[in-house]
């Protein structure tokens, strides 16, 4: 079970107490939606990372010869 701690800081009085249903879904939202951005961020770098390769081996150039042209 979850649990929360919630203080008191006019007494430092610390109460741990479990989530409520409603608490408990809020959490588990917001870890699948962190969950499905982190991925959807990883597939988009890997794309990226395979596009980049893709159009360095079209120009038949290296990635640091693609540096210089850039200079």
């Amino acid at each position: 079970m979850l649990k929360k701690k919630i203080v008191n800081v006019q007494t430092n009085e610390e109460i741990i107490v479990d989530l409520t249903q409603d608490e408990i879904f809020e959490v588990e939202s917001a870890r699948a939606e962190a969950e499905a951005k982190a991925e959807a961020q990883a597939q988009a770098s890997a794309k990226t990372a395979t596009d980049k390769a893709a159009l360095l081996a079209k120009l038949g150039i290296t990635e640091d010869e693609a540096r210089l042209l850039l200079l």
